[in-house]
């Protein structure tokens, strides 16, 4: 378990850091797809709920360095998605297209209904990024969902290193 959460945290970054950097230098891109958030719904899926919370806690973690969100929001709202996405393993078929479409597009979903709770919770400690605009929500979802395909076909090159022993 120790490996795949290693695995999953790197990757997380990775993904990150990458988004990170499109939304810098490309200027006209002012909306990425979450490629961290698609990451750990990979690997809670194919290793499970604890890995899945696990992965997602650090990863968030060092996200929440990485942005100007407020400290624990990445960290909170992974983790979350991370325990939830672990509750499909083996219950469903991953095909190629759309289980990982339909799965990123749930957790974006999430995200942004944990946020708007947050929001509504503590108030404007919290950014409503989402409901500001509804189409940048709209616009997110949908590349989450057209980027969670490609994004899986790249992690499952990974598989034996991503799993838990045992599995």
């Amino acid at each position: 378990m120790t490996r795949s959460v290693v695995w999953t945290v790197l990757f997380g970054v990775i993904a990150g850091i990458l988004q990170s950097v499109v939304r810098e230098r490309i200027p006209f891109l002012k909306i990425v797809p979450d490629l961290a958030l698609c990451v750990i719904v990979f690997s809670a899926y194919v290793n499970g709920t604890m890995p899945g919370q696990i992965g997602g806690f650090f990863s968030g973690l060092l996200l929440d360095f990485l942005s100007f969100a407020p400290l624990g929001l990445n960290c909170l709202t992974r983790t979350i998605i991370g325990a939830l996405a672990g509750l499909f393993k083996g219950a469903l078929f991953l095909d190629i297209i759309f289980m990982p479409a339909i799965l990123c597009a749930l957790a974006t979903i999430i995200k942004a209904l944990i946020v708007l709770l947050l929001h509504l919770l503590i108030g404007p400690a919290i950014p409503l990024v989402y409901l500001h605009t509804p189409s940048v929500f709209l616009i997110e979802l949908g590349l989450n969902a057209v980027c969670a395909p490609l994004i899986f076909l790249l992690l499952r090159n990974f598989k034996p290193i991503m799993v838990g022993r045992g599995k």
